[in-house]
Parts: C-alpha cells; sequence; structure tokens
C-alpha cells in the first residue's frame, strides 16, 4: 500500500470529511490503479473492526424518501447519533449520467457536522444501489458513524439487493396506494423488516390507518423468520412532514438490532453477506475479463452477426458460446 493510501486511511479514521468523500470516489471509480488503491485501503480499515448500524431505505418514487430521511437524520443527531446517508440515483440508460439531486433536497442536514450526505449513480446497477456500495458502507463505517443509511433509486420490488448489504431493512410506502401493495409483491416484503406508512397526516390519516392494516396483514401472512423477535416484521404511521412516529421508528429499530446481536443473528447475517459479495466480485471479475479477451469479442461478434442475421437462434447461440468458452 503507497504512503498516500496510508495517509488516506489515518485520515479517514479520525472522521475526517473531504478525507471521506475522496475514499468514496476512489472506491466508485473503474480505473485498474484506482481499484487495486482502493482495494488496500478497504483492507487496512478492515482491520480496526469498526461498525455501524446498517439501515436500506427503499420504497416507490414519491413516497417521500429524501423528507424522511432528512427529518429522521435529524432527529438522529439531536441525539447525538452520527449518520452517514449513501443516497443511489438512477442513471440514464441512454447517457449513464444522474442528476444526483438528493443532496439538495436534505438542505438542513447537509449542514450538520454529525451527518455526511454523498450521492452516488447506480450506473444502471441491478437491485436499486450501485455495485460499489458496500464499499462506500465500510468506509463510512470506518470514519465512525453511528448509523449509515442506504436510500436506494426507488424502483419498487426488484430493490431486494440493499437487504443483502444492510443489518436491517426498512420499505416506506403511502396510504391510498391500493395497486402499491400489488405493485411491491413478494419479493421486497419478504425482505422487510419495518413497513413505514408515510404521510400519515392531514386528509390522508384515515386512509394511512386502513392502508396499515393491509401492509400488517400481508406481512403475517408472507413468513415468519427465525432471526425475527415476535411481533415483527411490522408496520407502524409515519409523518415525515410532520415529524410524527419517527421516534418509535427508532425505537424499534435498536429494538430488533438488539435482539439480533443477542441472539446470535446478527454475525451470522453478515458473515451470510460478506460471503455473498465476495462471490459476486469473483463473477464481476471474470465476465470483466471475459469481455477484454480479444478472441472473446470476435467469437460473441461472429455469433451475434449469426443471431441477427436468423441463421440461428439466440438461446442455440448462446450454448455455443458457452461451450466454446467451456473449451
Amino acid at each position: 500500500m503507497t504512503a498516500e493510501a496510508e495517509q488516506l486511511a489515518g485520515r479517514i479514521l479520525k472522521g475526517e470529511r473531504r478525507a471521506l468523500s475522496r475514499a468514496v470516489t476512489l472506491v466508485e471509480s473503474t480505473r485498474a490503479d484506482h481499484r487495486a488503491a482502493a482495494t488496500a485501503l478497504l483492507e487496512v480499515l478492515r482491520k480496526h473492526k469498526r461498525q455501524a448500524l446498517r439501515i436500506g431505505l427503499s420504497g416507490p418514487p414519491g413516497v417521500g424518501k429524501s423528507t424522511f430521511v432528512e427529518a429522521f437524520g435529524m432527529m438522529l443527531v439531536k441525539a447525538g447519533v452520527r449518520i452517514a446517508v449513501l443516497a443511489v440515483d438512477p442513471s440514464s440508460a441512454r447517457s449513464g449520467g444522474s442528476i444526483l439531486g438528493d443532496k439538495t433536497r436534505m438542505d438542513r442536514l447537509s449542514r450538520v457536522a454529525s451527518a455526511f450526505i454523498r450521492p452516488s449513480p447506480s450506473m444502471r446497477h441491478p437491485g436499486g444501489v450501485s455495485r460499489r456500495t458496500r464499499e462506500a458502507v465500510a468506509l463510512c463505517e470506518a470514519a465512525g458513524f453511528d448509523v449509515v443509511l442506504i436510500e436506494t433509486v426507488g424502483v419498487g420490488q426488484s430493490e431486494t439487493m440493499v437487504a443483502g448489504m444492510c443489518d436491517l431493512f426498512v420499505l416506506l410506502l403511502a396510504p391510498a396506494g391500493g395497486d402499491e401493495l400489488q405493485g411491491v409483491k413478494r419479493g421486497i416484503m419478504e425482505s422487510a423488516d419495518l413497513i413505514l406508512v408515510n404521510k400519515a397526516d392531514g386528509d390522508l390519516k384515515p386512509a394511512a390507518t386502513r392502508t396499515l392494516a393491509d401492509y400488517a396483514g400481508a406481512l403475517r401472512l408472507l413468513r415468519k423468520r427465525p432471526q425475527d423477535p415476535k411481533g415483527f416484521p411490522k408496520a407502524l404511521p409515519i409523518s415525515a412532514l410532520e415529524l410524527h412516529g419517527l421516534d418509535q421508528a427508532w425505537a424499534e429499530m435498536q429494538a430488533l438490532a438488539a435482539w439480533r446481536k443477542a441472539k446470535g443473528h446478527w454475525n451470522v447475517r453478515r458473515a451470510g453477506q460478506a460471503i455473498h459479495w465476495f462471490e459476486e466480485e469473483v463473477r464481476a471479475g471474470l465476465l470483466a475479463r471475459l469481455k477484454d479477451d480479444a478472441r472473446v469479442k470476435r467469437t460473441m461478434a461472429a455469433h451475434g452477426a449469426a443471431v441477427a442475421a436468423e441463421k440461428i437462434s439466440p438461446d442455440a447461440a448462446a450454448a455455443e458460446m458457452l461451450a466454446w468458452l467451456k473449451g
């Protein structure tokens, strides 16, 4: 590891925000030399074994995720909790760019010294998070934050990947969304530890009560997991606008995290996540090597041309390509 990287690690461990921002930029880079430096940096920081409560947050667009994060974050910092927010923004399928507007929507929280907000592009990575979000979480833990909140893109059912990098997965939903329950379906509902029905205020309050009952019933029907204490998963009403229910939601998160630690589920969950991401990194590395191989490129191009000319079906061409790779 270079002296520069060692110096960066030391600054991160001291909680320097500028060093943390620089490190997140480093781990998000696709340059080979940056990847090598990022891997070495993370390995040094890992030895210090700092941990934070990792909370994943998902929900449909327009449900008020940014409003909730700012209100929730402000409540935590007032209680002396240091919070880091990793907000993933969708990337354009055409240009690859992202607006990265989450920080501007959290104006008050972004000015607090004990809070850190980092918007990142999803780079069209499936699952609502960036491929390097997991590494950014590790950096925030090393910087001494107590809570790392991962706010996903917000596209709905496919956003279960964030559950594989957090300790608690929170699903934010809105009242009076009859089709919304159908939209999120089993995948994301089965991953949720806590459902928060936002906007439970004003004229929407009666609708929130009905919606809450619907989600609570759905959770009871879906599953009971060994890592859930009695009463979990559960649905709660909140109003990020009027600041109602946020303290109860935080109390429930702390209670669930404490129970899982006491029962040993916390370490088992994190160990399983580590194995999963090791396997994902190997798969991604193998695919990258294949894409860079000139012979593979030529063979893929030839098979693609044959498929386009309707000389062979896509399935048959894929079978031939895989057989060729196997040798």
